[in-house]
């Protein structure tokens, strides 16, 4: 009997490549075909129902999108053809196998925090816009899968993939610069978001599930927790309130109980002090 094999979008980004790295250990059954953006433009749709169909994997999961919520706010058409449209082709072929589509905890309008499954999603930019339409789309199969998450560290291909890249690129250029000590997140480790991948996908769970670390913290205290990691960078953090910020509205508090993906994981989520000091190698 072959080795069954599952697509996995987006393997030049920070999630793809964690899960293509994390599949021996963790997936040793499956054969993961790894898909970067340069070899398959996922907005081409005739040409991913031709490599499809040629390849017959097994499973999909779904990493690839427009992600940063500015570059969506700048280009909505774009954001919704790759971010929707791209989501619907995958999901109609996908239709009689396992899907996985990755959401964010941004589809919440973060005036409550602690938001579960069941919570009606209230999105406040158009790359949330985006995520919960991907989503009625990749739900009404009932067997796939939505994982929404939070904010990821770890190490990307291009270096500048993950809020702990992004934070150090800017410290290490000498930059001064604000950052909220009011608006909460649930970060954990991309490695960790790929271990309970894997681990849902081999139970062949189904529907829609919280999936980010166990602390709910301010960006002031996500940034003072990666500091110690990087002793020596000349730029320097300050901290501010969100309802300073000019830009398009930011949800204030969109931390996510994940009690219920909790319940089939064989491992405890951590919060991201602990995930840190276990994979210190993630964010050095």
């Amino acid at each position: 009997m072959s080795t069954p094999r599952v697509w996995i979008t987006g393997t030049g980004g920070l999630l793809g490549s964690q899960l293509l790295q994390t599949a021996p250990p963790f997936a040793s059954e499956w054969q993961p075909v790894g898909l970067l953006r340069e070899e398959l433009d996922l907005t081409d749709f005739a040409n991913v129902a031709a490599r499809f169909r040629a390849d017959r994997p097994d499973a999909v999961i779904h990493c690839a999108a427009i992600a940063h919520p500015p570059v969506c706010q700048r280009d909505p058409a774009a954001a919704r053809l790759m971010n929707v449209e791209a989501t619907r082709c995958l999901a109609e072929l996908s239709a009689e196998i396992p899907f996985y589509f990755f959401s964010t905890d941004l589809v919440f309008d973060g005036q409550r925090g602690n938001y579960v499954e069941t919570d009606a999603p209230n999105p406040l930019s158009i790359y949330a816009e985006t995520k919960v339409a991907a989503e009625q789309i990749v739900l009404a199969n009932p067997r796939h899968t939505v994982l929404r998450l939070s904010l990821n560290f770890g190490r990307s291909p291009t270096g500048n993939r993950a809020f702990n890249e992004i934070l150090r690129l800017d410290l290490a250029a000498g930059k001064t610069f604000s950052v909220f000590t009011d608006e909460y997140r649930c970060p954990t480790a991309a490695r960790i978001t790929a271990r309970a991948t894997w681990e849902l996908l081999q139970q062949r769970a189904t529907g829609l599930f919280h999936l980010c670390g166990a602390d709910r913290l301010s960006r002031w205290q996500i940034a003072n927790l990666l500091l110690p990691y990087w002793p020596g960078l000349p730029g320097r953090i300050l901290p501010d309130t969100v309802k300073s910020y000019q830009g398009p509205p930011r949800p204030p508090d969109s931390s996510m109980n994940c009690a219920k993906v909790q319940r089939l994981l064989s491992f405890r989520l951590p919060g991201l002090a602990e995930a840190l000091a276990a994979h210190p190698g993630e964010v050095a």
